[in-house]
């Protein structure tokens, strides 16, 4: 029988951020092989995750980065089942890890982000299946979103709970940064008008007639009073026509080009834990 050490212990517990007993009993069960003790904890995940497939995982972290010349960004949400885990520095530090991985390779959707190698042992997947044993909670991949321009912007708010990218048409910091936390804190539903999904465009359309035959108003004044609430919703949920938070005077495009004419907003991303 091999012999386990307190650093042999240690050695497996920060190679997979398993708890000291689960390592040493995992060690003990592979007789001292450190590559079967990974399969013997990464098995214990899979189990626990098959036992937790129906848990539902609404907390976690959210996770912005850009590249160093900031052309193109990532964001990721990793999701659990309890904010205390989701406030843990460790649960951060993988989600972030994860987020660097995404920001390297870029892949084009959620299933190349899990088929990505986590490190020379496991792929991310594997690494959030062995997670799920070690920590004992549901975790998942609960959105991610990439962009490309010429200047990308990210933000991260309220503590990892909603990360933002922005594109901008040109290079511009602190404009970039202002409009991602603009994006962060009012939730715009689209881009502009015309980016507004035309289900999202009927269903308010709909609202405003409703009101306005609850209000008495004349059959023939229905759709220009319909018509009317639909700009009214578009100033408020849409980004570019959104008063811009640090100046009420000024719309978010209007913001834009007082910084540099021809300024322009070309996409956003925002993924979010709560509403």
């Amino acid at each position: 029988m091999a012999t386990i050490t307190a650093a042999d212990v240690n050695k497996l517990r920060k190679q997979t951020g398993a708890g000291m007993m689960d390592c040493k009993n995992a060690l003990v069960e592979a007789e001292g092989d450190f590559e079967k003790a990974v399969d013997v904890l990464r098995k214990k995940g899979q189990k626990v995750a098959a036992k937790r497939a129906d848990r539902d995982a609404t907390e976690g972290a959210v996770i912005a980065l850009t590249s160093d010349d900031n052309k193109s960004g990532i964001v990721v949400m990793v999701n659990c089942e309890t904010d205390f885990v989701a406030k843990n520095d460790s649960f951060v530090a993988l989600a972030t890890a994860i987020a660097n991985v995404a920001l390297a390779n870029k892949p084009a959707s959620t299933e190349e982000l899990l088929a990505l190698p986590f490190n020379a042992s496991m792929t991310i997947g594997e690494k959030l299946i062995e997670q799920t044993g070690v920590i004992g909670e549901k975790i998942e991949i609960g959105g991610y979103e990439s962009l490309s321009s010429a200047f990308v912007a990210s933000y991260i708010h309220m503590g990892n709970k909603i990360g933002t990218l922005v594109a901008l048409s040109d290079v511009a910091e602190e404009a970039g940064r202002d409009i991602a936390m603009q994006a962060a804190a009012m939730n715009p539903v689209s881009l502009d008008k015309d980016s507004v999904p035309a289900e999202v465009i009927e269903r308010e359309l709909e609202v405003g007639r409703e009101q306005a035959r609850e209000e008495g108003k004349p059959e023939n004044m229905i759709e220009k009073i319909a018509m009317g609430k639909l700009g009214k919703f578009y100033k408020e949920n849409t980004l570019v026509e959104q008063q811009f938070i640090k100046d009420s005077s000024l719309t978010v495009a209007g913001y834009l080009t007082s910084v540099k004419a021809g300024l322009k907003v070309e996409a956003f991303k925002r993924l979010s834990l709560t509403v």
